[in-house]
């Protein structure tokens, strides 16, 4: 009996620990996104919540959120679309508890034998909730997101999967921190030979997180807001942080299988603190890229979002196992 309680405790403060941290980090890139989007359109941003800065702009919107009323259309899927906006959070928390921050053991991170494996078939957990919530809406516009969304998923994942493979052959482990420590072991990060791979990773995840240049499924200047047209309140608050947050975690997995993850050259791996803050680092890079290209690049139509998948990187990624593959067994 005492076993289970104190198994049971330590399960809810994990949770509780998780859940606390998607919150923050949403919070963290939105006021980034904010800033950075004026500074590259010349505007000053916010500024009056929180003072000179404006940093409580976006404790100041959730509020709003939270307060405002909760419609369901009169025709919708009423559990489905009650839940659907669940999934993207629920996703980005069990992404979390898996990418290693430092060397040292640490209780909430979990190092599964699989565990690229395990990322890779989380991370399709936002795109049910998009598809969920896109039929569930009983809206043309919603649904024509929804579809959009699925038909990314297919083209993106792939290619995605397969610039992972070339990092696995590599590392000889598919366990998430097996690969940085493969990595700390040849004091180089495998970006140096898997660049094209590297790529390919951070060209496929920006897909899959919908952002520009990759929004079709939002698409405002034609579906209106796509799947979340008609999500309001806190549900609309949900896939608005599941976004950011995936922004992180996506950018923390590309830093792990590419990056060296906590490493880095003249750094002691064996320091938590030092290992949080280098993984941070390296993420608001990848992260600040992102934002860089949603403000810097037009909407892709939806052939020439296709097109590249299918023509250019699945090929390419391809072409890159294949020879990561052959160096592996020459060399």
């Amino acid at each position: 009996m005492t076993l289970a309680i104190v198994f049971w405790a330590e399960l809810a403060i994990k949770i509780g620990i998780i859940a606390a941290a998607v919150p923050a980090i949403g919070m963290v890139l939105g006021f980034a996104e904010m800033k950075l989007s004026a500074h590259m359109q010349s505007r000053i941003g916010p500024y009056f919540a929180g003072g000179r800065f404006g940093w409580m702009q976006l404790i100041a919107d959730g509020v709003k959120f939270m307060q405002k009323e909760d419609i369901i259309p009169a025709d919708a899927d009423r559990p489905v679309f009650r839940w659907a906006p669940a999934l993207p959070l629920i996703g980005t928390m069990a992404l979390l508890v898996i990418v290693p921050i430092s060397a040292a053991e640490l209780g909430i991170i979990q190092d599964l034998e699989v565990g690229i494996f395990y990322a890779l078939a989380i991370s399709s957990l936002s795109t049910i909730g998009v598809l969920m919530a896109g039929w569930s809406s009983a809206n043309k516009y919603s649904l024509m997101g929804g579809l959009r969304a699925a038909g990314q998923l297919i083209a993106y994942e792939l290619p995605l999967v397969l610039a992972v493979v070339g990092v696995v052959i590599q590392a000889g482990t598919m366990s998430m921190q097996g690969i940085v420590e493969a990595q700390t072991a040849q004091a180089w990060p495998y970006v140096v030979t898997q660049f094209l791979g590297f790529g390919i990773f951070f060209i496929a995840a920006l897909a899959e997180l919908n952002r520009i240049p990759f929004d079709m499924p939002v698409a405002e200047s034609e579906l209106v807001m796509g799947y979340v047209t008609e999500y309001s309140g806190f549900r609309f608050l949900f896939f608005f942080l599941a976004e950011y947050v995936n922004m992180f975690t996506m950018s923390a997995i590309a830093v792990t299988l590419f990056l060296g993850g906590y490493w880095f050259w003249g750094i002691p791996t064996d320091s938590a603190l030092l290992g949080v803050i280098v993984l941070l680092a390296k993420s608001f890079v990848l992260v600040f890229v992102m934002i860089w290209f949603r403000w810097t690049f037009p909407r892709f139509r939806e052939d020439q979002l296709q097109t590249l998948a299918w023509k250019w990187l699945i090929p390419l990624s391809v072409l890159n196992v294949i020879a990561t593959g052959a160096f592996k067994v020459l060399l």
